[in-house]
């Protein structure tokens, strides 16, 4: 079964986007920051295709943990990138897309809007 991997420092948010990707298929993972993400993803395999990640978190920050992912994991090359977060300026949306994330969705957000990105990131159909 394919894994996600939810990045967020609230457990309220994890929750509510792990219902709706579990009603997807996956199997889930969860974790608080950057660097706890990047522990989770070190003792996964590569069975992780998506990974949410949220942008402001502390230790280290969603855009930290996506230029460290696409620099030094390799073994997720293939694995989507979504960051969901409250920053709307059009500038850190390039900056993410930048640092290699596949997707990018603003909170707050409708579970529609989630399928919708991952149908386009092609992992629903």
């Amino acid at each position: 079964m394919e894994r996600a991997l939810i990045v967020d420092d609230s457990r309220a948010m994890r929750r509510i986007l792990s219902s709706t990707i579990r009603e997807l298929g996956f199997e889930i993972s969860e974790a608080g920051n950057g660097r706890e993400a990047l522990e989770t993803l070190d003792a996964l395999d590569d069975s992780v295709k998506l990974i949410l990640v949220d942008w402001n978190m502390p230790e280290m920050n969603g855009l930290e943990f996506v230029t460290e992912l696409r620099k030094t994991r390799q073994k997720f090359s293939s694995a989507k990138v979504m960051m969901v977060t409250t920053e709307t300026a059009m500038e850190q949306m390039v900056k993410a897309l930048e640092a290699g994330a596949d997707e990018y969705i603003m909170k707050p957000f409708t579970k529609e809007a989630v399928v919708d990105k991952l149908r386009l990131l092609g992992l629903v159909v």
